[in-house]
Parts: C-alpha cells; structure tokens; sequence
C-alpha cells in the first residue's frame, strides 16, 4: 500500500519559509541540503515530510523562475518500485527521471500522471521527526 509522505514546495527564500511553517505549524527542521540540482530544507511533523526547494542560478528543477513560489512535486513511499512502476504506466503515468544521488539528497524516481503533475515514488521514506524517523514507515 502507498503513503504519501512527501510534499515538494519551491520557495524564493528557504530560511524565511522554513522559519514560517516551524513558527506556525511546530515543523521541526530534520536535514538541509545542498547539492549541484538545488539546496532543500525538510521539515516534519513526524508522518509528512514538507521540502522546501531552492534553485539558484537557474539549478536543476526551478518551475517558473527564481521567485516562483508553489507545489513542485509530492511523494509515496512504496513496498514495491517495479510493481507501482508498473500499475503508473497500465494507468497512464510516465517515467520523467530518477535524481542522481548527492549526499544528503533522497534519490528517488519521478513520475508524471496523465495530466502532467510531477510525483515521486521511493521504497525509503523522506526524512521525518521524532517516532517516524524509521527509515520505511
């Protein structure tokens, strides 16, 4: 069965919208990264996993300029890759690309649904706080 434990926003300024939902919402900060794709802080609430995405100079996967704001993606951890793989395409989906691994970024794969929207699937969940930390949940 899929969960969805991943929720990708691009933001202009990362500390100022991490500070924001850990303000409003008690996220807590559970990993930072920056990589040659794009930096990310992620945050939790121990189930979800909200990443907020950066991409300076024009890096990696910005949507819509440097100032954009607005979903990027979200993700399922899976019990089976090649299964799901396999239940995305029969119903539509299309592979897009899997992220090649930098240290402290998830590799994971993407997808699009018919309509285009950008998911990722991943037999690992996304970094999370306090209980779900586990690294499947």
């Amino acid at each position: 069965m899929a969960k969805l434990r991943h929720i990708a926003m691009q933001v202009p300024d990362l500390e100022r919208a991490a500070r924001f939902y850990e303000t409003c919402f008690d996220l807590k900060r559970v990993h930072q990264a920056e990589s040659p794709i794009g930096n990310a802080i992620m945050l939790s609430d121990g189930v979800m996993n909200l990443t907020l995405l950066n991409f300076p100079d024009g890096k990696g996967g910005m949507k819509n300029g440097p100032d954009w704001a607005g979903l990027h993606h979200f993700g399922f951890v899976v019990d089976d890759a090649d299964e799901t793989k396999a239940r995305i395409e029969q119903a539509g989906g299309a592979f897009f690309m899997t992220l090649p691994a930098y240290p402290g970024v998830d590799a994971e794969t993407k997808y699009k649904d018919p309509n285009g929207v950008v998911f990722d699937i991943s037999e690992h969940d996304w970094h999370q706080a306090g209980e779900a930390s586990a690294r499947k949940a």
